[in-house]
C-alpha cells in the first residue's frame, strides 16, 4: 500500500486516521491483531498495510479509544463486544472486539452512510414487487460478508421513499441508519436498546409496526416470534447464515425439536414469501458481483414445505422461471461466466452446488 495514504511508520497510530485511510482503498474490512500490521480486505483478500506490526498496547489503546464506559465494562466482563459507530467526515462502521492468547483483536466492517437503491445495485425488478406485500416473511441469507445487510437496507430504503409505513428494525448492532422519508423508522440496538431479539420482537407487536426487520434469526425463540409476526399481518425481513434457498428452509425447521417441526413447517408454508440467498464473487479485473438464488413461494412450494419434501424445491425453482421469477445460483454463475464477469475458479469456489456446476462446465 502507498505510504502517502497511510499513517507514517514509527508513530502512534490514530485509529480514526487509520479507518479514514482504509476507506480510501475502497476496502470492506479492517483487522487489528497483535503481532501483525493492520490488514484490510479488498475483493475478499486480506492485504497488509505498510505499517509496523501491532503490539498488545497498540491494539488496546486504539480499541478503547472508541468505547464508552458501558461498552468497556461489557467487553471486560464478556471478552466479546459487537457495536456500531459513526465518525464524522469519515463513515459508519460495525465493530467486533474479541480476546486472543496475545491480546485484543478487532474487526471493523465499513457501512455506507448513503443507502443504495435497489436499482443502484442492479437487483431484479421482482424485489420491488416482493416488498409491496402486506404480510409474510422475506429472508436474505448468505455467508458473512455477502452483502445481506446492504440488500435488506436497499429494500427498506425503497419502502421508505414509496410507502407510508412504520418500520421497526432490531439489530445487533444497528448498521445502516435510515432517515425518515415517507416511512417512520424505529431502530433498536440489541444490548443498548433492548435485552434480546426475542424480547424486542415480543414487544414490537404492541408498537403498531407495519414492517419488522430482524438482524439475525439466531434461535428457536426468535424464529418462532418472527413466524408469528409474519402470520399476524406484518411484513417481516430476516437473515440467516445459509448458502442456498432450500438449505435455509431446512435450517429453520432443524432449529426446533422433532415434535415442534410439523407446526413450524405449517407456519413457514403459510407465511414465507421469498428466500434470497446471496454470495459476492470477485470479478475479473477487480471488484465483486452478487449472485442471488431466488425462491418465491407458490402453492407447489408451500405443499413441499408442509409435507416435508424440501429436497424437491430445487427442481421446482427451475420450472417456468419467466413466470415465477425464480432462479438458481448455478444459472446465475453460468450467465456471469458467459459474460466473462467472473472466472471458472471463483465460480466453482463460491458455488453452493459445485458438482452440478462442474458437470455443466464440461461442455462450456
Amino acid at each position: 500500500m502507498n505510504n502517502e495514504e497511510t499513517p507514517a511508520k514509527n508513530q502512534t497510530i490514530d485509529i480514526k486516521k487509520l479507518l479514514k485511510s482504509v476507506l480510501a482503498f475502497n476496502s470492506s474490512d479492517l483487522h487489528l491483531v497483535v503481532g501483525s500490521e493492520p490488514q484490510i480486505r479488498i475483493d475478499k483478500e486480506l492485504r497488509p498495510l505498510n505499517l509496523p506490526k501491532l503490539t498488545d498496547t497498540d491494539v488496546e489503546e486504539m480499541a478503547y479509544s472508541l468505547l464508552e464506559d458501558k461498552q468497556k465494562k461489557i467487553f471486560e466482563e464478556e471478552n466479546e463486544l459487537d457495536f456500531s459507530f459513526e465518525l464524522q467526515n469519515i463513515g459508519r462502521f460495525r465493530a467486533n472486539y474479541y480476546r486472543t492468547i496475545h491480546g485484543i483483536g478487532c474487526a471493523f466492517r465499513m457501512i455506507p452512510i448513503e443507502i443504495p437503491t435497489l436499482d443502484a445495485y442492479g437487483n431484479p425488478p421482482i424485489f420491488k414487487e416482493l416488498i409491496k406485500r402486506e404480510k409474510g416473511l422475506i429472508l436474505v441469507t448468505g455467508p458473512t460478508g455477502s452483502g445481506k445487510s446492504t440488500t435488506l437496507a436497499s429494500m427498506l430504503h425503497e419502502i421508505n421513499i414509496t410507502e407510508r409505513r412504520h418500520i421497526i428494525t432490531i439489530e445487533d448492532p444497528v448498521e445502516f441508519v435510515h432517515q425518515n422519508d415517507k416511512s417512520l423508522f424505529s431502530q433498536r440496538d440489541v444490548g443498548s436498546n433492548t435485552a434480546s431479539f426475542a424480547s424486542a420482537l415480543k414487544y414490537s407487536l404492541r408498537q403498531d409496526p407495519d414492517i419488522i426487520l430482524i438482524g439475525e434469526m439466531r434461535d428457536a425463540e426468535t424464529i418462532g416470534a418472527a413466524l408469528t409476526a409474519a402470520e399476524t399481518g406484518h411484513l417481516v425481513f430476516g437473515t440467516l447464515h445459509t448458502n442456498s434457498a432450500p438449505g435455509t428452509i431446512n435450517r429453520i425447521i432443524d432449529v426446533f425439536d422433532g415434535q415442534e417441526q410439523a407446526q413450524i413447517r405449517a407456519q413457514l408454508a403459510s407465511s414465507l414469501i421469498a428466500v434470497i440467498s446471496q454470495t459476492l464473487i470477485p470479478k475479473i479485473g477487480g471488484g465483486k458481483v452478487a449472485t442471488q438464488e431466488i425462491l418465491i413461494t407458490n402453492p407447489a412450494v408451500q405443499n413441499q414445505i408442509r409435507e416435508d419434501k424440501v429436497h424437491q424445491i430445487y427442481s421446482q425453482m427451475q420450472l417456468n422461471q419467466t413466470e415465477t421469477h425464480m432462479t438458481t445460483q448455478t444459472q446465475q454463475l453460468i450467465e456471469l461466466l458467459k459474460k466473462r464477469v467472473i472466472d471458472k475458479h471463483n465460480a466453482i469456489k463460491n458455488s453452493n452446488r459445485p458438482e452440478e456446476l462442474m458437470k455443466i462446465l464440461e461442455n462450456f
